[in-house]
């Protein structure tokens, strides 16, 4: 079993930045690619980044030159700091990451107030 347990969401102004972290635990051998999915009310769940293994990433176009994702291999945790956060971030954002079998997070819910 592999467990997900993410932090770091919250209210914050427009323009505001927050960081998500999110720490897989259990039996894990080796991860593949780690990743961030939002979903607002009304909306689908949207990929927001992911990394792979190697370090590549890709974003969605929404965030691209605000957000960043990183992971700590050595820790099995996945991060996205999100700058210049605007109204229109405001989701829950769910953990992603891929082993044998796709994981999700808990979700953590990011407010962003105009």
């Amino acid at each position: 079993q592999v467990q997900l347990v993410e932090s770091g969401g919250g209210l914050v102004q427009a323009g505001g930045s927050l960081r998500l972290s999110c720490a897989a635990s259990g039996s894990i051998f080796s991860i593949n690619a780690m990743g961030w999915y939002r979903q607002a009310p009304g909306k689908q769940r949207e990929l927001v980044a992911a990394i792979t293994s190697g370090g590549s990433t890709n974003y969605a176009d929404s965030v691209k030159g605000r957000f960043t994702i990183s992971r700590d291999n050595a820790k099995n945790t996945v991060y996205l700091q999100m700058n210049s956060l605007k109204p229109e971030d405001t989701a829950v954002y769910y953990c992603h990451v891929v082993l044998s079998h796709d994981y999700w997070g808990q979700g953590t819910q990011v407010t962003v107030s105009s």
